[in-house]
């Protein structure tokens, strides 16, 4: 029981367990209520939300209600309901839980906790309550009750027609009917009908005629609910797959959830997600590992067949000093987690989200020390499986993903210069349209400006993975996107994957998957009841008719404004995808599909809305997806050495202000500045290192003692310098600070270089 002036007589339940109840039954609060009258009651309650929202970023565990004898229930609502709800004090929000039938006088309300949540540094059950409050929405024999609920599942065309289930408010007093309509995604009636509910009954179902593939709204007197056909022909499975969503289910998806959006994820065609857990909680405490709770979230991907690329978070607090944050201090910690992670075998590991656009002062050159050693700890693992002879197909070990950038400029090109593509097995980056173009975005240029920096820096072999792409379209509070954003955003959908495959992309990941609201702008292919949205039925299509996606080439000799794309499926097809600002009917052979993957039967039209042409082909495919993974060079003993350069707090960049910092960024010395360089050995043996300063001109670099050390297996060893800006040196201007260093045989090992200036 906690106590606060500010709650309901100065006490509220407070729970924060790490371990889970006796028992295995949950942590549970029951409350015995009266009510005067049976009938629906609406449940608002002022406790913590299980997700972040405005005026506070503390989070509980979702909670499971029961209501007397009931079975419990997850109140699995979506981010969007938490994120838009009230403050109430402290910590606390006023939360809407949904609706519950009581009968007239004594009833027993129990609130359960049977889920972990991720906070700042450990995995712990939490709940706040201070109180709830129940209010009649209807009463018992207040005449017939209405919809409350429509569901239909998504299913696949030539499967059997679907059932739509109707969820009133209440049991009827006598059978009685309902009618329902059905629109498609342009809003045309494609089917109508009557429900019944019968006598004593809440619920009622009635199964659908048959419907070609597409998006479609259903509504029952009022109530509406959403659903989609899929095309009959399956998407690439898996690792395979050039497709993929952003889910971060820690965050956005409630527990009793993720089983089914994995399913919806992969009907869709999916064939990767993107994810991640807190590095604080995954690892308390030096070495003592906790990662339970998202190890059952990637067995519920896998087990649909779901690729999984999980992104590094930021290192725990006790493993960061000031000057190193959000990195750890010795990367000896980054080499063992990613270590540990990789044991968990994902199909892929990034190594940080966006860290060129936060708040701190970390440079590039941090960065790309930090992706060497956690790569190291990850081909570590490779190495142990070849030695023990496990390395097929299912144990391959993930891939080595760079960091998502978030936009091109001198963090990414300082990581660049540090050598770290040798590391990777896939060039990773981020591209939004203008938030501005909220009728049409525009697929943005980052695409094209990552291939001419792959080739600049001589890494045009390694694929390039678009590991966020989405639309900014602003969100009206508890209504979300209109039908209008809604077509805006399903053929952003299609356009933004096809135009980043044509620019070279070897995998698309879409932002994001579940239900989200984020500071006014609606992200998500759901909605949040969880429904599909018009962007998931057109990615199903994109993915179904696509195939393997090799991209051949642009269609030639196009009407002005046409814009065409033609690919490979696999199968013995090449698939156009065609759109225009306005309609432009064209001569093209071949099988028309709609946005939706419907059949089209009349002319082929280039629309706002993208349009497939399918021909057959009888030229050999390009090599699957599957075997496109390039095998791993060796590491030779030089580059399983890293160069860290350290300085102090007062040293420190000025920070990046999301991006946004003008220069200079580099570290901010003195005339005179003492600094070390941390050299890391990830190898099974002791090297001897000697290093060599290679400051810009005007500056000079002098070793503290000697420049060549004895570096222990798996060990560090620091060697101090002292860097002096000679009186030629400009203030605020950054120059480049580079170390070189070989091995006794001669082997070089990857440069350490820094920016640096007088402050």
């Amino acid at each position: 029981m906690g106590r606060d002036r500010r709650a309901s007589r100065g006490r509220y339940l407070a729970l924060l367990a790490a371990r889970e109840a006796v028992g295995g039954s949950g942590w549970f609060a029951a409350y015995r209520v009266r009510v005067p009258e049976a009938g629906v009651y609406a449940l608002t309650a002022v406790a913590t939300a299980p997700v972040e929202t405005p005026h506070t970023e503390a989070v509980g565990s979702y909670v499971q209600l029961r209501v007397n004898d009931g079975p419990f229930g997850e109140v699995a609502r979506s981010q969007p309901y938490w994120y838009e709800s009230r403050p109430a004090w402290g910590d606390l929000s006023v939360l809407e839980l949904g609706e519950v039938e009581l009968r007239r006088g004594e009833n027993e309300v129990t609130f359960r906790v049977v889920e972990p949540v991720v906070l700042d540094d450990v995995t712990a059950y939490v709940l706040s309550l201070d109180h709830f409050t129940l209010t009649l929405r209807r009463r018992q024999a207040a005449g017939q009750p209405v919809p409350r609920e429509v569901s239909v599942p998504v299913h696949r065309h030539g499967d059997p027609a679907p059932v739509m289930c109707v969820r009133f408010d209440g049991r009827a007093a006598r059978a009685h009917h309902v009618r329902y309509t059905v629109a498609d995604h342009r809003g045309q009636c494609v089917a109508a009908g009557r429900v019944t509910v019968r006598a004593g009954e809440a619920t009622a179902a009635v199964r659908l005629p048959p419907l070609p593939p597409g998006y479609y709204r259903v509504d029952v007197e009022g109530v509406g609910g959403r659903f989609a056909c899929l095309p009959e022909r399956l998407a690439v499975v898996g690792a395979g797959s050039r497709f993929g969503v952003n889910l971060w289910a820690s965050s956005l998806v409630p527990p009793s959830r993720i089983d089914g959006l994995a399913r919806a994820l992969r009907q869709m065609g999916a064939g990767w997600v993107r994810d991640g857990q807190s590095w604080p909680a995954a690892e308390p405490v030096p070495g003592a590992y906790d990662t339970e709770r998202h190890d059952r979230v990637a067995r519920a991907l896998g087990a649909h067949g779901l690729a999984v690329l999980d992104v590094v978070s930021p290192a725990p607090q006790w493993a960061m000093t000031e000057a190193s944050l959000p990195l750890p201090a010795d990367l000896r910690h980054a080499y063992r987690y990613a270590r540990r992670l990789a044991q968990a075998a994902p199909d892929a590991l990034q190594l940080s989200n966006e860290p060129d656009v936060d708040t701190t002062r970390s440079t590039g050159d941090a960065h790309a020390a930090f992706v060497k050693a956690a790569a190291l700890g990850i081909r570590g693992v490779a190495e142990d499986m070849a030695e023990d002879a496990v390395g097929e197909l299912d144990r391959r070990p993930p891939l080595v993903v760079l960091p998502g950038i978030a936009q091109s400029g001198t963090f990414q090109e300082l990581m660049l210069d540090n050598d770290v593509v040798r590391y990777a097995d896939a060039w990773a980056f981020h591209g939004y349209p203008d938030p501005a173009e909220q009728d049409d975005p525009q697929f943005p240029g980052a695409a094209a400006e990552q291939r001419e920096l792959a080739r600049r820096y001589g890494a045009s072999g390694v694929p390039l993975w678009m590991t966020e792409c989405g639309a900014f379209l602003d969100a009206r509070p508890r209504l979300d996107l209109t039908p209008a954003q809604e077509v805006v955003q399903a053929r952003y959908v299609v356009r933004s994957m096809v135009e980043g495959l044509a620019a070279g992309n070897a995998r698309q990941f879409w932002f994001a998957g579940p239900p989200l609201h984020d500071d006014g702008v609606y992200f998500g292919l759901f909605d949040r009841e969880f429904q599909p949205l018009p962007a998931y039925a057109a990615f199903a299509a994109l993915t179904s008719l696509l195939g393997e996606a090799h991209f051949v080439g642009t269609v030639p000799r196009l009407p002005d404004g046409v814009s065409g794309f033609v690919f490979d499926s696999g199968r013995g097809e090449r698939v156009t995808v065609l759109w225009a600002p306005r309609p432009v009917r064209l001569d093209l052979p071949g099988t028309a599909y709609d946005m939706m993957g419907c059949r089209v039967t009349t002319a082929v039209t280039a629309s706002p809305d993208p349009v497939y042409v399918v021909v057959p082909t009888t030229s050999d495919p390009p090599p699957s997806p599957r075997v496109l993974r390039t095998p791993r060079r060796h590491l030779s003993p030089a580059e399983h050495i890293v160069l860290s350069q350290r300085y102090s707090a007062r040293n420190a960049a000025p920070g990046k202000d999301n991006g946004d910092a003008p220069p200079p960024l580099g570290y901010r010395l003195g005339r005179r500045t003492r600094m070390t360089v941390d050299v890391y050995n990830f190898s099974g043996s002791a090297r001897y290192v000697t290093l060599t300063p290679r400051p810009a001109r005007g500056w000079s670099v002098r070793p503290q003692g000697v420049a060549r050390v004895r570096v222990p297996a798996q060990g560090r060893t620091g060697v101090g310098f002292t860097v002096t800006a000679g009186r030629s040196v400009p203030r605020r201007i950054d120059h480049r600070l580079a170390f070189a260093a070989v091995l006794d045989d001669g082997s070089e090992v990857p440069v350490s270089v820094a920016l640096v200036h007088v402050r």
